[in-house]
């Protein structure tokens, strides 16, 4: 292994920089021009640790007591001329050698100074790669930014090559390949992040861990499965693979396999998961868009990792609850520090001949004497990313916990998934985005299980659940929303998507109505929104808001809703609302805004501080509900491409 001291940017001389530009090329050159048709061709011929970092401080400081670097090194020599990459460093003062973790941030993204500083307080040495090339945090005038020379796998400019193999100017190869492909390169850059590390006189090169969010996520799992060095790590939301057979041909789900063998067997994560060996944790919600729920419990069936864990939040898209966030952290001590052990995946069961013909859910978790709480969700929804997750509402049996999932048909899928809340006794220092100090338990989760219509109809499963006009009666708090800016007193959101399930849909002519407790006078924004990620092929999507101040009062009062109420919400809304039934969202809200004649009127605003009270969130004076028309092919599909727009 080479070893590098670090060269001051000041220090740099005009004959290094041209040594630099002379380099070697980083990856031989096609054999007899044929493409890698595998990992084993595709990563041949690469050493990470080969090249020297050549590595340049643009500015050091300390910050909460840690030492920040603003850095960068290269990445390699494509089509001769080199590629070097910014990124922000940060370590504690220690007397021993440190674990240390790389960042992968995700799509749209930049480096984090936050994260690299939040991971040295906790006594690790953090590196944080800016593979998109925006500008770094704190950045000045004559900075420089990652540079990648004469390929380009940003965002900015080469966008669709996270998807085509093809040759153009900003490519490696003048074929098709998959080195031509921005995952590729994106990866052989966070592999020499890994070098970074190793070599820092501050590391252990024993010890050192991945993570990374979205797009990040993907290059988690990814070197997780390429690179031995990897002793443990955290993807999330990313890494799922895409839709293999058992879930595209589901009727329904949104969900399609569009990609070639050869992407499959060089780029998608379905190459790269059975030779992930680490310890890895998956970590993200039950509707994550970019990392499909469904998509994960099929593909990591291959893992290749002993030691795997899951930790699903319910009810988010690309984003986490706080219990089951601070598992990355957990995670990485345990498997980095010698920390104290985790649950392991907790068993779940389902049997489908339970008196009565209603699914029973069964979940047993390790370590039950330590459980706080479990929670068994199922839905009949086969749409992966707008499905509604019923509570099972467990109870608590021995060391086991179980829970009835009536179901309504016969004819639509089900799914079964669970967690399981211990108390949480270790403490994070600093201050993150979630805030880590204000939780007292983690959650640990079970991974899906799919029971499609054939199978509950051969074990004669019975149709017992009904319709109900309450939507939510509050009894059980915000079980059945995720909420975000809850601390604002006027920003608040509260999202479910509870509309969505056939139990609890609008009929025909219904209004909708809550029950509000407000001494102070304040206004309350109802948004609804319609046929998201393609959820309905044919019904177009739409965003709708209605509005309704409230006077303050020390009685409960009902508030109602018309469907003629509900404005678009923006200018991509085409058509007015004309039923409930297409529904994939309900949101109460503090603000909201809404289209007239071509311009945008914002919506509430006046502060309501907690508590905010509701009760009996129901429909009144409809009827007519009926089961959805499922339908399935690429018109249905509901993936993204990378660098789109984060959703709620």
């Amino acid at each position: 292994m080479m070893r590098n001291p670090m060269i001051a940017l000041t220090a740099l001389s005009l004959a290094a920089l041209a040594a630099l530009a002379q380099a070697a090329p980083t990856l031989p050159p096609l054999e007899d021009g044929k493409a890698p048709t595998n990992l084993d061709e595709l990563w041949h011929g690469f050493d990470p640790q080969a090249e020297p970092l050549n590595t340049t401080v643009v500015r050091e400081w300390n910050q909460e007591g840690v030492t920040c670097r603003y850095l960068l090194f290269t990445i390699g020599t494509f089509k001769g001329k080199t590629s070097r990459i910014a990124a922000f460093y940060a370590f504690p003062k220690s007397d021993k050698k440190l674990p240390a973790l790389l960042h992968l941030h995700g799509g749209g993204q930049r480096a984090s100074l936050t994260e690299v500083v939040f991971m040295a307080m906790n006594g690790y040495a953090g590196l944080s790669l800016n593979w998109g090339a925006n500008p770094m945090d704190g950045m000045k005038d004559g900075d420089p930014n990652t540079d990648w020379g004469a390929v380009d796998p940003t965002q900015n400019g080469h966008n669709s090559h996270y998807y085509s193999m093809a040759p153009d100017d900003k490519t490696l190869d003048s074929v098709e390949s998959p080195r031509n492909n921005n995952w590729f390169l994106l990866l052989l850059a966070a592999r020499r992040g890994l070098t970074f590390l190793e070599q820092q006189p501050e590391v252990d090169a024993g010890r050192l861990g991945v993570c990374g969010h979205s797009m990040g996520g993907k290059l988690t799992t990814d070197i997780a499965g390429i690179d031995s060095r990897v002793r443990a790590a955290v993807a999330s939301c990313g890494g799922a693979g895409s839709a293999p057979e058992a879930v595209s041909s589901m009727p329904g789900s949104g969900q399609r396999s569009d990609q070639s063998k050869w992407m499959l067997n060089t780029i998608d994560d379905r190459a790269y998961i059975p030779r992930v060996r680490c310890p890895i944790l998956y970590l993200a919600p039950t509707n994550d868009f970019n990392s499909v729920l469904d998509d994960m419990a099929e593909n990591w069936k291959l893992i290749g990792s002993k030691d795997g864990r899951y930790a699903i939040s319910p009810h988010f898209n690309h984003r986490h609850g706080k219990e089951f966030a601070v598992c990355e952290y957990l995670w990485f001590d345990r498997y980095l520090k010698g920390g104290p052990e985790m649950p392991g995946t907790p068993a779940l069961t389902v049997n489908l001949e339970a008196a009565g013909g209603i699914p029973v859910a069964k979940l047993q978790p390790d370590h039950a004497s330590e459980v706080e709480r479990a929670c068994i969700y199922y839905s009949v929804d086969p749409h992966a990313l707008t499905r509604f997750w019923r509570d099972g509402r467990a109870e608590r049996q021995g060391d086991a916990w179980v829970a009835r999932c009536p179901i309504m048909s016969t004819d639509q899928p089900l799914y079964v998934h669970a967690s399981v809340y211990y108390p949480l006794r270790q403490t994070f220092k600093g201050y993150q985005w979630l805030e880590f100090g204000g939780i007292k338990e983690y959650a640990i989760s079970s991974t899906l299980i799919t029971i499609a219509p054939a199978e509950l109809k051969r074990k004669r499963v019975q149709a017992t659940d009904t319709p109900e006009t309450m939507i939510d009666d509050f009894s059980r708090g915000w079980q059945d929303w995720y909420r975000l800016e809850w601390a604002n007193p006027e920003f608040w959101e509260a999202v479910t998507r509870k509309v969505k399930d056939v139990k609890w849909r609008g009929g025909d002519g219904a209004s909708l109505a809550v029950d509000i407790l407000s001494p102070a006078v304040t206004s309350l924004v109802v948004r609804a929104r319609q046929a998201d990620w393609d959820a309905y092929p044919g019904i177009p999507a739409g965003e709708f808001a209605a509005y309704r101040a409230i006077k303050g009062s020390p009685d409960w009062q009902t508030v109602t809703f018309t469907l003629s109420e509900f404005r678009p919400a923006n200018e991509r809304t085409k058509v007015p609302l004309a039923n409930w039934k297409y529904l994939t969202e309900l949101e109460l809200a503090g603000m909201g805004e809404v289209l007239a004649e071509g311009k945008t009127t914002k919506l509430g605003g006046l502060p309501w501080p907690e508590p905010r009270q509701f009760r009996n969130l129901r429909w009144v004076a409809g009827g007519g509900l009926s089961l959805p028309t499922y339908t399935t092919g690429p018109e249905g599909t509901a993936r993204t491409r990378p660098g789109t727009s984060v959703p709620r």
